[in-house]
Order: C-alpha cells, then sequence, then structure tokens
C-alpha cells in the first residue's frame, strides 16, 4: 500500500508519478549509474573555460549571499561540495539558517528539488519510492521516492530510523535506487544535503559511522556576526529574501562545472601528502578511528574543486589544508582519555596537520607537465 506520508514539502516534478525511465538491471548491466562522470542527460558534459567558470561560480555565491548573512565561507564550501559530486551535512543548533543555506543552493541551480522532513515514523519507501499494482494494465508501476531529485535536502535527519536513514546509502554512493529488485539510476547532478541539531538529543537517532562516511563535508554554521545579523534584523523582517532568488545556473551548467573540476591537476607530491594524513591519523594515539580510504578520495575532490574555485587548474598543499577539517573532522573517532582530556577532532586534525611535512616542491611543480599529459 502506498504511503500516506508526506515525505516532501518541495517535491520533484515527477514526484508521485509513474517512473517511466528504464531499470538499470535491463539496460547496459546500470554502467551509467555506477560511472556517474559518463554522462549527463544523454551526452558527456563539456567542459568550461576558466571565465565563464568564474562567472558561473560567482552568480552562484551572489545569490546565496543575498539570503544569507555573514557566511561566506559556508556557502563556498557547500558549492565546493557540490562541484566535487559530494553531499553536506549541516550540523549546528536550531535558528541559524541550515536549511536556508540548503534551500538557498537549491534554489541558484535550475533543476529538481525535494525536501524530506525527516520524522521518526518515516518509512524508507517514503524516500526511495514504492511498487504500486496498477488495475487497470495489471502491472506493477514505480512510483518514485523524495530521493528522484537533483537536489535533496533531507531536514534533521537525526530524527528519522536507522532503517529509513539507511535508504540513503545506496543513493548517496552509487547514484541509483533499488527497489523490489530492480534499479533505478538518479539524475545527474546529485546532492544530498542533509542538517541535524547536535544539541537536542531526545528522541533522535545518532548518524552511524558508515552513514557519517557518506556525506564529504560537514559545516557548523555558528552565529552571524555583529553587523550580519543586524543586516538580517533589516532585511528579514517583512518577507524572506529566499522568495526572491531565482536560479542563476542551470544543471547543464553544473555538470559542465563538475567535469572542469574533474580536469584538475592533482600532482604525485599532492596525493603522496593526502595519504600521509590519512594514515596520520590512523596511528595517531588519540584516536579511536581515524579517516577511511573513501574519505581521502573526497579529500582530494574536495580539494580540486576549491582549486578550480579559486581560478587554477592544478591542486597546491593549500587546498587540501582548507578543506581537510570539515572533509575529516565528522568521520574519525577521539580516544575515550582524549576525549576526557578535552580533544575534539577539530583539534585533533590541526595537530596532525601541523605535524605533517609539506614536500618542497620547485616553482610549476604543482602544475600539469603539458609534454607529458
Amino acid at each position: 500500500m502506498e504511503s500516506k506520508r508526506r515525505a516532501t514539502v518541495e517535491p520533484a516534478s515527477f514526484q508521485g508519478e509513474a517512473y517511466s525511465a528504464v531499470p538499470l538491471d535491463a539496460a547496459d548491466n546500470g554502467n551509467a549509474a555506477r560511472n556517474p562522470d559518463a554522462v549527463h542527460n544523454g551526452h558527456k558534459p563539456h567542459v568550461m573555460d576558466a571565465e565563464r567558470f568564474h562567472d558561473s561560480s560567482e552568480r552562484i555565491l551572489g545569490a546565496i549571499s543575498k539570503v544569507i548573512d555573514g557566511k561566506a565561507d559556508a556557502a563556498k564550501l557547500a558549492l565546493t561540495v557540490l562541484l566535487a559530486q559530494g553531499h553536506l551535512l549541516l550540523e549546528d543548533v536550531p535558528g541559524v539558517g541550515k536549511t536556508l543555506l540548503a534551500k538557498t543552493l537549491a534554489r541558484t541551480v535550475d533543476c529538481t528539488v525535494s525536501r524530506i522532513q525527516f520524522t521518526p515514523d518515516l518509512l524508507p519507501s517514503d524516500v526511495t519510492g514504492v511498487s504500486i499494482y496498477n488495475q487497470s494494465s495489471r502491472q506493477f508501476e514505480f512510483r518514485p521516492g523524495a530521493v528522484f531529485a537533483n537536489i535533496v535536502i533531507g531536514d534533521e535527519i537525526n530524527r528519522a530510523s536507522a532503517k529509513t536513514q539507511s535508504a540513503l546509502l545506496e543513493c548517496m554512493e552509487e547514484h541509483q535506487v533499488t527497489v523490489d529488485g530492480h534499479s533505478y539510476p538518479l539524475a545527474l547532478p546529485f546532492m544530498v544535503v542533509a542538517t541535524q541539531n547536535p544539541i537536542e538529543m531526545e528522541g533522535t537517532y545518532p548518524l552511524p559511522e558508515a552513514q557519517r562516511d557518506r556525506f564529504m563535508a560537514r559545516i557548523s554554521m555558528g552565529y552571524p556576526d555583529r553587523d550580519a545579523e543586524i543586516e538580517m534584523l533589516e532585511t528579514h523582517q517583512a518577507v524572506s529574501p529566499l522568495a526572491k532568488v531565482t536560479p542563476v545556473v542551470t544543471a547543464n551548467d553544473v555538470a559542465a562545472m563538475i567535469a572542469t573540476v574533474q580536469q584538475v591537476y592533482v600532482s604525485p607530491a599532492i596525493k603522496e601528502y593526502t595519504v600521509a594524513i590519512g594514515r596520520a591519523t590512523r596511528e595517531s594515539a588519540r584516536l579511536r578511528l581515524g579517516a577511511s580510504p573513501r574519505s581521502l578520495l573526497q579529500l582530494l575532490r574536495a580539494a580540486k574543486a576549491t582549486a578550480a574555485l579559486d581560478g587554477r587548474d592544478f591542486v597546491l598543499p593549500d587546498d587540501v589544508v582548507d578543506v581537510a577539517e570539515s572533509v575529516l573532522a565528522h568521520r574519525i573517532i577521539l580516544d575515550r582519555k582524549a576525549a576526557s582530556a578535552g580533544d575534539t577532532p577539530q583539534t585533533v586534525l590541526r595537530g596532525v596537520l601541523a605535524s605533517l611535512p609539506v614536500a618542497q616542491e620547485p616553482p610549476g611543480a604543482w602544475r600539469r607537465d603539458k609534454q607529458s599529459a
């Protein structure tokens, strides 16, 4: 029986309709979804030139800054995660703009958006979809769930049961949904932006390590500074500025920006430095669980997006350091002694980064060797 719960507030255009796409197991053995970098809307995205990439990113960040006062770093990191094909976890106290940031980012892109309000009675089928028997055709039809959108906003994700949370695991990792033995591809680009409140934990189901590891980065919004808060009181009284946000780029533009980020060059020294960071966390006496191999891959992807947003086609060690805390802090677990001593994952990571030497390369060594490329 089809669930009657309202899982979405801003549904995708095809939400609740019979899903007409061919299941992955019936076409090409699912290779397209398992390789999400291959195609977008049936064709390979074109790489943007530097000027157009800069213009598109500035338009997105400019639109976000008109709604979210004093949070330029959080806005840039959210865009970084989108361009690196990752997923974002917004974790902070209520009322600091977590959901507002997620909705603003979604509205700057002309693509499908859905919002899921996670509650204890939410079912996995509300997220992924369900097969319904059609009396007239005498066949089962797949009704897509809220996850079938380009950007999925999961509000208070830790309010849902572990079973419902786990419904997102396949979606986030493989960009596909499997229901009743059939796999269905998700549209690209695809990004999950989830929020949670770390303070009030009554009646919540904390995200397990496997679920947290699917999120590329975690952002703590924090309170705005004095001037930004006064500006918010001036501009947000009569009407929310979110109502005035209109798309500034298309989904095809985002796909092209993602393709551009994938072309950013990473030197062997940068790869060695990234691996050294991961191994140092695993060997740290203050950590019970270090960074996973998946987290190092996502760290490098985030560093490539950071470099592209800074106008470079190559990664510097500073790019890795800039995103290391946001990408790794939510994945590592403190040792009991370190936690009782007042350490945090952030302080441990800062110590690890400070202790690792950065290879001193000659000028231009970080750039791609054009003759060998």
